[in-house]
């Protein structure tokens, strides 16, 4: 074993101590494992749901954060497994560091508020980076004191591997393997989603051809893949780009999406990133319900955490594909622009329909600029010189079409679609008014967003 001081590595080949955990795996747990997760700052992960709003929609999706970080726990151990079979990997990576690399899998998520990625993907100022309340939230309380005395760890290093500001050539490759094309936080959350969602896809990769197959890239300081892993890739790229398509970009769970930031953009006067960083599920239900009392926001939090479930009407739907214009007059473009749209769209329609339509009874869903089926990634294959054996490099998007095409082609301009939502009382009249692709543009163009050549 090239790691001989690593506790978990060999307690994971034994049953005899550990957490179980779906679909049927066993996270094995060393004292200081059971110490980290002990600590208040990973017990609040178990009140923290993993999919948030998805589960209006998918009804099994109500598993907690802290399922998930153990997932990711058991996977960095199996990738330290594969990787200590790899040179430039064992002489780069100390002890030391690997025990780092495994605590920071574990409390990966540390940062991470309820219903986190819809917030953030506003862009609003006063809302921090979940990435960026890491370091803050290792350093205090509970959890600085286990890494320190149990784990030999500094918290700052924990962090630096989570947020990936390591400058060591140690501290790039861990971060690779804890946040890149392929990783340990990406082949989780997959196979876990897919599972408590109650859908096939995020479990059609093989993972364990995908394991098998880890190495490093061409500099030595990434995660990257042999030729014979390549096939495995490009079925886990395709999961992704499914798993986005019919369960995280499900047309309800935007609306869902749209109706939250909709109520945050209402409610952000007393907004503070203490309200968010250190909450649970209940307490951010609480808080929201109260801050939206007696504004525009209340509807639209009782329609999504109320008694019953109701949730705004899909009335138009725009790719880049088939829409280019629409597309791109919203697109990537800052929260607060939309909302004005939004607000001129709606006095449009109460013109066209003869019906007043609230501006908040209105939502344009705007696709952010971020590329999440994005995939980088450095394929190892062999090329023979004479005798001498060597390796060449080559990217995964050069070798595979179908990689090109999910990751921007399918994703980005049919995925990632410009949609209209509105109030249920509402819809029908908005139906009525025929196609919305004019008076979509004529929304936009006011803020120099509309039509384009």
């Amino acid at each position: 074993m090239s790691f001989p001081s690593i506790p978990e590595l060999a307690a994971l080949e034994s049953t005899s101590s550990g957490v179980r955990i779906p679909p049927g795996d066993t996270a094995p747990l060393t004292p200081r494992v059971r110490s980290l997760l002990d600590t208040a700052e990973m017990r609040r992960l178990a009140r923290v749901s993993q999919l948030g709003l998805v589960s209006l929609v998918y009804p099994g999706a109500v598993h907690s954060r802290l399922e998930h970080s153990l997932g990711v726990y058991r996977l960095a151990i199996e990738f330290l497994g594969r990787l200590q079979a790899e040179p430039r990997f064992v002489e780069a990576v100390t002890d030391a560091d690997a025990s780092a690399f495994i605590a920071a899998a574990l409390v990966h998520d540390i940062g991470h508020w309820p219903y986190c990625h819809p917030i953030e993907d506003m862009g609003l100022p006063e809302i921090p980076r979940h990435e960026s309340l890491v370091a803050g939230i290792l350093a205090a309380g509970g959890i600085a004191d286990v890494l320190e005395s149990e784990w030999r760890v500094s918290p700052v290093r924990i962090a630096e591997l989570i947020e990936g500001s390591a400058r060591d050539r140690a501290g790039r490759i861990l971060h690779s393997l804890l946040s890149g094309p392929i990783d340990v936080d990406k082949m989780d959350y997959l196979a876990r989603d897919s599972l408590h969602a109650g859908v096939p896809y995020g479990r059609n990769f093989d993972q364990p051809r995908l394991l098998a197959n880890l190495c490093l890239d061409e500099r030595g300081e990434g995660l990257a893949i042999t030729d014979k892993g390549r096939t495995a890739a490009e079925l886990m790229v395709f999961a992704r780009y499914v798993m986005f398509s019919e369960v995280y970009w499900h047309h309800a769970v935007r609306a869902a999406t749209g109706m939250l930031q909709r109520a945050i953009w209402i409610v952000r006067p007393s907004l503070t990133p203490e309200s968010l960083a250190r909450t649970d599920d209940h307490q951010f239900v609480s808080w929201i319900t109260a801050a939206a009392a007696g504004t525009a926001a209340a509807p639209l939090v009782a329609g999504l955490f109320g008694a019953r479930r109701h949730l705004y009407k899909r009335v138009a739907s725009f790719d880049a594909l088939h829409r280019p214009q629409v597309h791109a007059a919203f697109a990537g473009r800052p929260y607060g622009q939309v909302v004005a749209a939004c607000e001129r769209l709606a006095s449009s329609l109460s013109s066209r329909t003869g019906r007043r339509i609230e501006p908040d009874a209105l939502l344009i869903d705007a696709p952010p600029a971020e590329r999440e089926v994005e995939f980088r990634l450095q394929v190892r294959e062999r090329a023979d010189h004479g005798a001498e054996a060597a390796w060449q490099w080559r990217k995964l998007e050069d070798l595979s079409p179908v990689v090109r095409s999910l990751a921007h082609e399918q994703f980005d301009n049919l995925v990632k679609r410009v949609r209209v939502f509105v109030a249920a009382d509402v819809a029908e009249a908005v139906r009525g008014c025929g196609s919305l692709e004019d008076l979509l543009l004529e929304a936009a163009e006011p803020e120099g967003l509309g039509r384009t050549a």
